[in-house]
């Protein structure tokens, strides 16, 4: 089950986000950090309404952020379609556990979905440079590259930029 997050679960998902970093520096991918995600950008997304959870056998397993608004970052980018209803994807994030099990996909299929059902043109994205794996994830999506971004206080590598439209 996919449902918004509520306040009270704002440290369960900080846990897993942590595990998740935990993981990916264990790869060599240095993609979050003591600086993000943090409790201040989660408890924004719930505010706003745009922080869901997974919840399989009553524990919750992975979040996603689907939010409306642009990121000041992604203005430089050359996107595939002009701005209008686009759905933006943060902290994407299924505990190391329960990876590889096709959970990352319900939940994108549950953001693409709500997109479709809002009339968004598209989705957008960005993935850290060095993470192959979600590279190939996206790509077989139907997500395009189109860009590099920066974000200093994660790291010194780029992330890459996909745009995916919705019909």
């Amino acid at each position: 089950m996919i449902r918004l997050a509520k306040l009270s679960e704002i440290e369960e998902i900080i846990k897993i986000t942590k595990a998740c970093a935990a993981k990916m520096t264990s790869e060599n991918i240095y993609q979050w950090n003591e600086h993000y995600p943090n409790p201040n950008a989660f408890l924004k997304d719930i505010k706003r309404d745009e922080l869901y959870v997974l919840i399989i056998d009553d524990k919750m397993i992975g979040c996603i952020t689907i939010s409306s608004e642009k990121d000041p970052e992604y203005n430089k980018i050359n996107w595939l379609t002009e701005d209008a209803l686009q759905y933006y994807i943060h902290r994407l994030a299924i505990h190391p556990a329960f990876q590889h099990q096709g959970y990352a996909k319900i939940v994108m299929d549950f953001a693409e979905d709500l997109g479709r059902q809002n009339h968004a043109v598209s989705i957008r994205l960005d993935t850290f440079s060095a993470n192959k794996r979600n590279q190939r994830f996206y790509e077989a999506r139907g997500y395009q590259r189109l860009g590099d971004i920066y974000f200093p206080k994660q790291s010194d590598l780029c992330f890459y930029c996909y745009e995916l439209i919705l019909n």
